[in-house]
């Protein structure tokens, strides 16, 4: 069996003719089987979705109980058979839930990330290198500029720009699925016990970290009409980015911009959003660890997809690995 046999791309998203499914479909699919819970990846109106606990539950939050004619868990590590072929997740490490897809039919074997980083997140399980003879891989940061800071250091210079500026809120934008949690979940870490106000926005996703173990400490609402501007003072703030750009943002007093990214690394990126303190945070690979997964697992070949493809297809060229870009459409930045 060739690879291009066992999955390759249709509009819809990743097929696999033999199982007759589709890897994160774009569009309505008869049967799905999904990575992660993130909008780009996981979409409601397919007739049956097979996805963690994690992401089931997710999906049911975000896009009400109906998302999906028929569900099915897929339990980690525990392999399963779909239309004659072989399927397994393994964590990803991207966020809660998130799993790459093992397929395998006729002893080829074809792993599809989704999105994954390799670095230790305390609020999902670790990326888990997977023997494959083809590699599917994200590249959303995949060029040698982006190598990210380590988590606890941007950490601790927000809590520095706490300290220095008592009066003023921080306001952190952070993806309102895995990034916010994660934030929250890094700054109890470094021993900030004080309470963090959240928008609304982020409340449901928090509370069924909670139900997953996850305890993220004292939170609470982060609204201003129940006091006066000032009660914020000194307050620590996360939402989503896309909060910041109206005028929930200007009810606090004075203050810090702050966006939890990797797309921080890019300055003008920054200044565009008017983001006075950039946290480069990201919970996609970056260059390095790109680069370390595929040398770990030693595929026979790599697909690339959603993002910087070409260079990360020439790395893997000039290491004698068979690369190609996918070029599927659909998945996006998410404001990681």
């Amino acid at each position: 069996m060739r690879p291009d046999d066992l999955l390759h791309p249709r509009p819809e998203g990743l097929y696999c003719p033999p199982g007759d499914f589709f890897i994160d479909p774009v569009r309505p699919v008869e049967r799905a089987l999904i990575t992660h819970g993130h909008a780009d990846h996981a979409r409601s109106g397919h007739a049956h979705v097979m996805a963690t606990r994690e992401t089931l539950d997710i999906m049911a939050i975000r896009y009400g109980a109906d998302f999906a004619g028929a569900t099915q868990e897929a339990v980690i590590g525990e392999t399963v058979t779909v239309g004659g072929v072989t399927v397994r997740f393994h964590p990803a490490g991207h966020v809660l839930g998130s799993a790459q897809i093992a397929v395998e039919k006729e002893g080829l074997r074809i792993v599809a990330s989704g999105d994954y980083k390799t670095r230790r997140d305390p609020t999902c399980a670790r990326f888990e290198p997977v023997a494959c003879d083809v590699f599917i891989t994200e590249a959303t940061f995949a060029l040698p500029v982006f190598r990210h800071p380590e988590p606890a250091d941007e950490i601790d210079r927000l809590l520095r720009s706490l300290d220095q500026f008592p009066e003023r809120a921080h306001l952190v934008g952070a993806y309102s699925l895995g990034k916010a949690q994660r934030v929250i979940k890094l700054l109890r870490e470094r021993g900030y016990e004080k309470t963090i106000y959240i928008h609304g926005a982020l409340k449901k996703l928090c509370d069924y970290y909670e139900t997953r173990g996850f305890v993220l400490g004292p939170l609470a609402p982060a609204t201003v009409e129940t006091g006066k501007k000032g009660d914020f003072a000194g307050a620590l703030v996360v939402g989503p980015p896309s909060a910041f750009a109206d005028k929930w943002a200007r009810r606090f007093p004075d203050p810090v911009a702050c966006f939890a990214s990797g797309w921080m690394r890019v300055r003008q990126r920054a200044r565009q959003r008017g983001v006075e303190l950039p946290l480069i945070l990201s919970d996609h690979a970056d260059w390095d660890e790109l680069t370390e997964a595929i040398a770990t697992i030693e595929p026979e070949e790599v697909w690339v997809t959603h993002g910087r493809e070409e260079a990360l297809v020439r790395w893997c060229e000039l290491r004698g690995v068979t690369a190609r870009p996918l070029n599927l459409v659909g998945y996006e930045d998410e404001a990681e």
